[in-house]
């Protein structure tokens, strides 16, 4: 079987990461400290984060239980599909 892997973005990291805890965003607000409002608005950002608001970014990471230094790194940044992904299901028709 053929395996695949796709780039994630920030907002698709956050969302993956949060939905993988069983939280809401109501919950990774609280737990990094900030309102939910604000956490909201980097789920709803589809490109990557400014570096002036890297502090706050950093607390929601910790609240996703997501290193910091591996998500500068760029190891968010790719994923392995699944048999039951969409993405995969895809690609697997066009090869």
């Amino acid at each position: 079987m053929e395996r695949y892997t796709a780039m994630v973005t920030d907002r698709g990291m956050l969302i993956g990461q949060r939905e993988k805890l069983g939280l809401s965003q109501e919950d990774v607000a609280k737990k990094a400290g900030i309102k939910p409002e604000q956490y909201k608005k980097y789920e709803s950002h589809d490109g990557c984060f400014s570096s002036s608001s890297m502090q706050i970014v950093n607390t929601v990471l910790a609240a996703l239980e997501l290193d910091p230094t591996a998500y500068a790194n760029g190891e968010y940044a790719l994923r392995p599909l699944s048999d039951d992904d969409p993405l995969y299901k895809i690609l697997s028709k066009i090869r």
